[in-house]
């Protein structure tokens, strides 16, 4: 018998088609089984399938009369079907060259089929042939005009029906993938220490994810007022973090911020926050943010920075700081016409410590002048180490700087430092030079020159005040 020529068929999009569908012969679908039954019975055969045809293989979706099998792509009827893309009726498989030799047909004794494509669309929605609904008899028969009708309409209905099964095989698959994505979300958040929280506009509750709730401290529970999750925050945090809100809100400015923050436990963090406004059809309807625990970041941000700022063998302020502290107090003392006093130390008898008793020794003294220079009666100067032997303090309080005489007095006292080493005992001092700030004062130069030429002044005066005492000892 003649063979009609089969279109051409792009397998590629065909097989992902077909694959897109997902598993089809699970061999739970009752409405595929209640489909062949009908199949059946239209066309008064004993048996009928709905075969899917992948890349090798006849997959059987649901047989009525026979068990779900496995077939060979190379041996399928099917597979003929779906290169024909129409219904393909063999009367007599004996009789047609192409199955003759078929072992369907050989050994199992397969002499009548007739087959209907049915379709499903591939990515670019063009109808691809995955498969057949078919009918197969032992015996040869013709198909009737009616029972192809009914074939072709049960085709129609297995594509309605295998397209419903594939989208809810997407469903389950999508929500698959949603679940899988919040696990390795919530694993990230964990990770990070990011939770996530939404506030509805005209609401007092708060939504928070799992994360917020152990940022907090908390146990997971009821959402709470916006109230409860403010008082989590120190009162002047508590302002920021209320005005920025209200600034969202009034102005539509994101919030991006970060403060102090105290957990259920009483712990100490720091916390970032960044939130902005939900809208649905343009207009405003929640608040969403996200909150991190930032404190380990900030910690170690604020040991860099202090390293940077302070005098390591003493923690007090480093050159660096005094010069700006200095120029900043010296703008602000001539704008506001407010006292400013500048006090440099330089320690007397340091050589000797250091020659007598070892680095060491001379290690303390440094680090007990540090010490000296932060007692509470200097209400607040600002301490520095110039280097060395040298030392510095930035006077604003109004009391301490309306006397320098007493002033020098006082601090020369507090410097008197002694020094025990293997037994040795040596009393070290410091002497003091101080500048006030006036109208004239230009910069930090002219202030730290002024306040040098006075300490030299009062070293000079104080070596030859030693030198009159040994001599009336002397004599």
């Amino acid at each position: 018998m003649a063979v009609a020529r089969s279109p051409i068929i792009d397998e590629t999009n065909r097989l992902e088609a077909l694959r897109a569908l997902g598993d089809l012969t699970d061999g739970t679908g009752a409405e595929f089984s209640a489909l062949v039954a009908m199949a059946a019975r239209f066309v008064d055969c004993p048996i009928a399938m709905l075969n899917l045809v992948d890349r090798d293989a006849q997959r059987t979706v649901a047989g009525h009369g026979i068990e779900l099998s496995e077939l060979p792509r190379t041996v399928a009827f099917c597979n003929h079907t779906v290169r024909k893309r129409d219904l393909m009726v063999v009367p007599d498989a004996r009789e047609d060259v192409r199955f003759q030799m078929n072992p369907l047909v050989t050994g199992d004794g397969l002499r009548f089929y007739a087959g209907m494509p049915v379709h499903a669309p591939d990515a670019d929605g063009t109808r691809q042939p995955i498969g057949a609904i078919c009918v197969v008899d032992t015996e040869p028969r013709q198909l009737s005009p009616a029972a192809a009708e009914a074939l072709r309409h049960l085709a129609t209905v297995a594509e309605a029906l295998i397209a419903a099964r594939g989208a809810a095989n997407e469903s389950k698959r999508q929500a698959e993938r949603m679940a899988r994505q919040e696990r390795v979300l919530l694993q990230a958040e964990r990770m990070a220490m990011i939770g996530s929280w939404r506030l509805p506009l005209g609401t007092d509750h708060v939504e928070w994810s799992d994360n917020v709730y152990r940022i907090h401290g908390l146990e997971m529970g009821d959402q709470p007022a916006l109230s409860e999750a403010l008082d989590f925050y120190p009162p002047h945090a508590r302002a920021i973090v209320s005005g920025a809100l209200a600034q969202l809100i009034d102005e539509e400015q994101p919030l991006d911020i970060e403060t102090d923050f105290v957990t259920a436990r009483g712990e100490f963090r720091r916390v970032r926050s960044i939130a902005e406004l939900e809208r649905n059809d343009g207009q405003p309807i929640a608040i969403v943010g996200i909150v991190q625990d930032v404190t380990d970041r900030y910690t170690m941000e604020q040991a860099l920075r202090r390293s940077a700022e302070l005098d390591d063998l003493t923690g007090i302020a480093n050159r660096a700081v005094f010069n700006r502290t200095l120029e900043t107090e010296i703008t602000i003392a001539q704008r506001d016409g407010l006292p400013l006093l500048l006090a440099l130390v330089d320690l007397d008898g340091f050589k000797a410590i250091n020659d007598t008793l070892g680095h060491l020794a001379g290690d303390d003294v440094l680090k007990a002048v540090g010490r000296r220079l932060e007692q509470p009666w200097l209400k607040g100067s600002v301490a520095a180490r110039l280097g060395g032997d040298e030392f510095a303090l930035i006077v604003t309080d109004p009391a301490l700087a309306s006397s320098p005489a007493a002033f020098v007095r006082r601090l020369e006292a507090a410097l008197a430092v002694p020094v025990t080493a293997n037994g040795l005992t040596i009393m070290t001092a410091g002497t003091v030079g101080v500048a006030l700030v006036s109208p004239d004062t230009a910069n930090i130069r002219d202030m730290i020159h002024r306040a040098d030429t006075a300490l030299y002044a009062a070293k000079r005066a104080r070596v030859g005040l030693d030198r009159r005492v040994m001599e009336r000892r002397a004599s």
